[in-house]
């Protein structure tokens, strides 16, 4: 069968009886969450999901449950007009895109947290984000009922929350993992990057700078103890960042890249993580990095 031209539905019973219709022919069913404002990193993944499946969902939903502020959920970049454009050029299926009213029934109060992960790093800089997040994705998956859920690298740690989430509760989806997408200069693509200025825009690079100045470390001290490597690590990432003035740091960090925990003698896969507020936008970035046994 033809694949239907991306049909936008706001309503999830009408997305779960497209998903089983399909399920039923045999068709698997890759699913993009979003929160729209789409951009080439989103898009990316996209073309990922349409290789990976017959059919592709993409949703546009920005979740109330993940902004502490209102003001910040405010404020979050929208463009449905460009979403619609972007979208009917690409290979989707069905775009899920329900209001808030729609998809939270008034005074729900069910939620779904992941413990530990969820809790630090950007679990501890932005209160009750994760829980928002995996309760949100936990939502959409009952939806859509797909067997690929399509995360962005650039989001390292939900990606790991959602990740233990659907490990935890046996959900039937099958968590794949796209490459974060950069600019020419570096800056991971992000919805937020629209809310730089001119001279935030410019600085902005220098958090991808850092982070491979955290990796440049790491491979120079391969030899030496773990815990002098990661503090050696860390120091040359803050030192990069301070060369941005309109930037604050929150973390510039080496973390065990499943757990979010300070990496140990069993750690092998490790990331580099950092985030930074600019007066307009707060940005985060990550990078893999080996941490095998010293040679």
């Amino acid at each position: 069968m033809a694949r239907e031209p991306g049909v936008w539905l706001s309503s999830p019973a009408r997305v779960r009886e497209l998903s089983r219709a399909w399920r039923a022919r045999g068709e698997r069913i890759a699913f993009v969450p979003t929160m729209g404002y789409l951009h080439d990193g989103h898009l990316s993944l996209v073309e990922r999901a349409a290789r990976s499946a017959k059919r592709v969902v993409v949703s546009v939903f920005v979740n109330p449950l993940q902004f502490e502020a209102r003001a910040d959920l405010a404020s979050y970049p929208r463009d449905l007009a460009g979403d619609r454009r972007l979208l009917g050029q690409a290979r989707v299926d069905a775009v899920f895109a329900p209001s808030a009213a729609a998809f939270y029934r008034p005074a729900n109060v069910t939620r779904v947290a992941v413990t530990g992960i969820g809790e630090r790093l950007e679990g501890a800089y932005r209160p009750g984000h994760f829980t928002g997040v995996a309760t949100v994705v936990t939502k959409l998956l009952h939806v859509v009922e797909p067997d690929q859920l399509w995360l962005g690298q650039k989001d390292a740690q939900q990606v790991a929350l959602l990740t233990r989430m659907v490990e935890d509760l046996d959900l039937a989806v099958d968590v794949r993992v796209g490459p974060t997408v950069r600019e020419a200069d570096g800056l991971a693509m992000s919805s937020r990057n629209a809310r730089l200025t001119v001279r935030e825009r410019a600085q902005a690079p220098l958090l991808f700078a850092a982070l491979q100045a955290g990796r440049a470390s790491l491979l120079a001290r391969g030899a030496g103890p773990l815990a002098r490597r990661v503090l050696a690590a860390e120091r040359a990432m803050r030192a990069v960042i301070a060369r941005a003035p309109l930037a604050r740091l929150d973390y510039a960090r080496l973390v065990d890249a499943k757990t979010f925990d300070a990496p140990g003698p069993g750690t092998r896969a490790g990331l580099l993580v950092v985030a930074a507020r600019f007066p307009s936008a707060r940005l985060i970035d990550n990078l893999k990095v080996s941490l095998g046994p010293a040679r």
